[in-house]
């Protein structure tokens, strides 16, 4: 009979080995969309759509899943979820006209729905102080999205682009199985057989629930959208090849992934509420920063008119996305330690209701990016977007938090108590 300690740490490191695997996938047109671009003649607002089209299934499942597994417990869940993907993305590659495309990405965006199906399994395994760091860890599945960026790219290189599906078919259906045979299930994690469905409902009358849906869509939407979006910002912006155009958006990806179980930590050492506010205040300083476009301008002096130009170069912009990406993992971490200090009974159903906010935010950034770009002509204007929506969070945070608590001295309230959005 395994110990305790060796199942939480069974469940926890297949769990994230199976969410890096999802959400790689889920992730799977921000490459393969550039040459399917090209060859279908997609306008910007069409490569979003085709880009974001499995992010929205896999936000719209998040609040189902997350009660689903409530119910039943997150290993069975988990696993028929993975197996559920398998051919739609082994079908990816058979797909020959755009609306075959849209339609298989439907189906493969399932895949994303397992962060509400994972955060409420490995949370419950562990204590309560230990709770932030396992979601940060299990949370590190999103350098999932980096592993496309490096894997992918190649496989397009050498075989083409209708190879990496089928090779993403075949990992999943390996780690699907790899999942149930090393996983472990507790009756106990369970919520009570007459707590109905409405019941898990009524917890989304909480407004708190509604503003952590905000700030995740920044920390976690805006990680989604850049992330479907860079390697085709690079190419067009900078005249990158594919391949070192991922390279560089996994500056972004990766350090956005690994390093949520350090936010995660950070969570449990100085509170959600600290670190969080953190968060926004350096995303909106270097979102500001990316956001202004190319610019030459001319001055009139007195000896005579003067051009100067402000652009950003490849690698402070790359450096920038890094810092970004840092901001974005920590947040992500930070935001689920409120949900479990808060509704430790409804992780869930909140964690669902949470994780479908940020995930629709991933899904309609990408088409508002490719809109923008159609009507103003100015690439930046994605980034000018993003920094408009973290002004709001950072706007409700001070509002309804930072008035009430002492951030910068440390003297976090409870905000189950005390703290009322």
């Amino acid at each position: 009979m395994a110990t305790r300690k060796y199942q939480q740490m069974s469940v926890l490191i297949m769990s994230t080995t199976a969410f890096t695997v999802c959400f790689a996938v889920w992730m799977l047109f921000a490459v393969i969309g550039i040459p399917i671009k090209e060859v279908l003649g997609l306008n910007e607002t069409q490569f979003g759509l085709l880009a974001a089209t499995p992010v929205l299934t896999g936000s719209l499942i998040r609040l189902p899943l997350g009660m689903l597994t409530d119910k039943f417990g997150g290993r069975i869940v988990f696993f028929v979820l993975m197996l559920c993907t398998v051919l739609p993305i082994y079908l990816i590659g058979e797909a020959t006209a755009y609306w075959q495309l849209l339609l298989a990405g439907l189906f493969v965006g399932f895949a994303g729905g397992s962060f509400s199906v994972g955060i409420a399994y490995c949370a419950r395994w562990f204590e309560r102080q230990n709770q932030g760091f396992a979601m940060g860890v299990f949370g590190a599945g999103n350098s999932g999205a980096a592993v496309t960026k490096f894997v992918a790219p190649t496989l397009v290189v050498m075989f083409g682009w209708q190879m990496v599906p089928q090779v993403y078919a075949v990992a999943m259906l390996i780690t699907a199985i790899a999942f149930w045979f090393f996983t472990y299930d507790d009756p106990e994690h369970r919520v009570h057989s007459s707590v109905t469905f409405r019941d898990q409902l009524r917890v989304l009358k909480d407004p708190r629930v509604w503003k952590y849906c905000q700030y995740y869509s920044i920390v976690f939407g805006g990680y989604v959208g850049l992330s479907l979006w860079l390697t085709k910002y690079y190419v067009n912006e900078f005249g990158l090849g594919i391949q070192t155009a991922a390279l560089l958006a996994a500056c972004f990806s990766l350090p956005g992934g690994v390093l949520r179980a350090v936010g995660g930590w950070l969570s449990d050492r100085y509170g959600a509420h600290k670190v969080t506010w953190w968060v926004m205040w350096v995303s909106w300083i270097c979102l500001f920063v990316l956001s202004y476009p190319n610019t030459d301008f001319t001055v009139h002096t007195v000896d005579g008119p003067s051009t100067f130009s402000i652009h950003l170069n490849v690698w402070v912009f790359t450096a920038l996305l890094f810092i970004v990406g840092v901001a974005f993992a920590f947040g992500k971490a930070s935001v689920f330690k409120y949900i479990s200090n808060e509704f430790p009974s409804e992780i869930g159903a909140v964690s669902g209701i949470v994780g479908l906010v940020g995930g629709m935010g991933g899904f309609l950034l990408p088409i508002m990016f490719g809109a923008l770009v159609d009507l103003t002509g100015v690439r930046s204007s994605a980034f000018m977007l993003l920094y408009g929506v973290t002004w709001v969070s950072l706007i409700w945070m001070y509002m309804t938090e930072v008035r009430r608590t002492e951030v910068l001295d440390g003297q976090e309230e409870a905000f189950g108590s005390s703290v009322k959005a």
